[in-house]
């Protein structure tokens, strides 16, 4: 049966609950059904047996784009990234068994961050489950922890409800990935079809959108009496599209404000209410204001171990904090608060911003002014300064600073990998726009940077994408490259390649006296020429004085991807550093604090 662009109006009809006229289809065509009806543009994915009919109903099809990976993992990495850079629910596909427990690190690092994401796995027949089948495995079992929720469909007729659902849950209250099993008999078998349907209701699932207006009015007045207030913010405003509510409410207050890992660019970093990132390798500004403010408005963000540093010594200090947060089991985990808030962060902001518009009380002038000399006592450190005179060696910092100088007034996406390079990309890539800066925040995964940039520019053709990397993470997806020109996604990657596995001789070097137990590299490919390999464009960089032209001729090729090859300074660290089990407030702040 043919699936046609002509048929999305059928499936839009039927969302609509307008004259269906049921169908006689294959579960395969009504799963694809489903993800036209959700305007499903793109799916990443691997075939295999378990899911061939769903990828022959694929075939008949002309309005979603199916993208064929090289490893599954790397195909919910895309979705996820497709999902972070667009808030879209991102789409992965992928086999029963091996296909599945390969994309179980991607399903983690999206549950970990929140991301909205739709996976359907191929399973065995459903009268084969539990028989040690060829390549079975139990997916709801193994997936259950690191999932929003996860289906498996023993009967064709639940498909179409099970997708409204799957899709509903993803995207609705605090977002996460959602895995669908369907058994290969119930891709297989027909149904009848009346239509997708136009709304879906769970008793046992509402989350709450709208904040206690009694507690909004309270965090208004301790916000408005504080003497040093602060507002920290995670990934949650990102994700709950709040950035503009949040912009508004510095700016009308005039408070100092910090963003987590997740959460740059949901305040512009180029604006002096900012005081930079915050944790582990946070500027001592914002880790100073964190542990000396006296009221703390934290809006989704979840006082998490690389923010706070050790609780008690966070708890020294007396402040009155204020958590805003859609996920109530978020609030109160690690950090007891003062003002519990549950709600949607965008609708929550909104409220207290016009609470804070009609009220007669303003912010102390007098305490503010007092507090921002503070501030700037701590900010004049400059606590991200480093050798930017060296003409020997290529600082890595550099080499992202200058990116940022080149970028900053492009239309630019910066996805990176994990270690060392990600928190440089963190520290001195300026991100002034949400949603522009996507890396794994919460599982730490290496390998997510050429998958989450493919994902993005897909969904962003027109923009520049930039792959911020190491020469240990981008090894881990690098087959991705042979996706990339396959769907000429030409994306620009910017490898910071030290010889070692940076972050763990960073830990070996300070926590183990120098024993640097298997973090070298002892056998790295020509990455110039492997880039060749794979029908893209390699450049060797090694003399600081090398680094801007290079990027600048990467960005002059515009339909290729490059792949650049920058041979950085093998002794630098990521400073400032908060070594583990210390208070954020610990900070070492170079070489000279070892």
């Amino acid at each position: 049966m043919e699936i046609s662009k002509a048929e999305l109006a059928s499936a839009a009809a039927a969302s609509s609950g307008a004259g269906n006229q049921t169908q006689e289809l294959m579960g395969a065509e009504v799963l694809v059904k489903a993800l036209q009806a959700e305007g499903v543009q793109y799916v990443w994915g691997y075939p295999g047996g378990a899911v061939l009919y769903i990828y022959d109903a694929f075939y008949k099809q002309d309005t979603i784009q199916h993208v064929l990976v090289r490893h599954e993992q790397a195909a919910v990495h895309a979705a996820d990234g497709y999902a972070r850079a667009t808030g879209d629910v991102g789409v992965a596909l992928v086999t029963s068994g091996p296909g599945l427990t390969n994309a179980v690190t991607g399903i983690a690092t999206a549950y970990m961050d929140s991301i909205p994401m739709v996976i359907i796995s191929g399973q065995v027949p459903t009268a084969a489950i539990g028989l040690d089948a060829f390549q079975e495995c139990d997916t709801v079992g193994i997936t259950r922890p690191i999932v929003k929720h996860n289906f498996l469909v023993k009967d064709p007729k639940d498909l179409a409800m099970t997708m409204k659902k799957a899709f509903h849950i993803a995207r609705s209250g605090r977002p996460g990935p959602v895995v669908v099993d369907v058994p290969k008999d119930v891709s297989f078998k027909k149904t009848p079809y009346a239509g997708y349907p136009d709304k879906v209701e769970m008793r046992s699932y509402n989350p709450v959108r709208k904040g206690h207006g009694g507690q909004i009015r309270k965090a208004l007045q301790l916000l408005l009496n504080a003497k040093r207030p602060y507002i920290y913010t995670g990934g949650g405003v990102l994700l709950g599209n709040a950035c503009n509510e949040l912009r508004t409410l510095v700016d009308m207050l005039g408070y100092p404000v910090t963003n987590t890992l997740m959460g740059l660019g949901a305040y512009p970093a180029s604006d002096r209410k900012f005081l930079g990132m915050l944790g582990m390798h946070g500027t001592i500004e914002a880790n100073n204001a964190m542990q000396n403010c006296d009221v703390l408005l934290a809006v989704g963000a979840r006082f998490d171990d690389r923010v706070i540093g050790n609780p008690k010594h966070f708890a020294l200090n007396d402040r009155k904090i204020i958590h805003v947060d859609i996920d109530p089991s978020s609030i109160s985990k690690r950090v007891k608060v003062d003002i519990p808030i549950v709600g949607d962060v965008k609708d929550v902001l909104t409220e207290l911003i016009s609470m804070i518009r009609e009220s007669t009380t303003k912010p102390d002038a007098g305490a503010l002014a007092d507090w921002w000399k503070t501030i700037e006592a701590w900010r004049s450190r400059d606590c991200l300064k480093y050798d930017r005179g060296n003409k020997d060696v290529i600082k890595p910092q550099y080499v992202v600073e200058t990116l940022w100088n080149m970028t900053k007034d492009a239309d630019a996406y910066i996805t990176s990998d994990v270690g060392q390079h990600q928190m440089w990309a963190a520290q001195y890539y300026r991100f002034d726009e949400p949603r522009r800066w996507i890396n794994s925040g919460g599982l730490g995964t290496m390998g997510v940077g050429i998958p989450y940039a493919m994902g993005i520019k897909l969904a962003k053709p027109d923009s520049e994408v930039f792959t911020i990397t190491g020469e240990g993470s981008v090894q881990m997806c690098i087959q991705e490259l042979s996706t990339c020109l396959q769907y000429n996604t030409p994306i620009k990657i910017c490898s910071l390649n030290n010889r070692y596995l940076g972050m763990v001789r960073q830990w070996q070097e300070i926590e183990y006296s120098g024993r640097y137990s298997h973090s070298y590299m002892d056998a790295l490919p020509n990455f110039v020429k492997l880039a060749e390999a794979y029908g893209h464009v390699g450049m060797l960089i090694e003399r600081p004085q090398d680094v801007e032209p290079a990027l600048r001729e990467a960005r002059k090729l515009k339909d290729r991807t490059v792949f650049m090859d920058f041979r950085t300074d093998p002794t630098e660290n990521v400073f400032p550093m908060v070594k583990a089990g210390m208070g954020i407030t610990e900070m070492l702040l170079g070489a000279e604090d070892l």
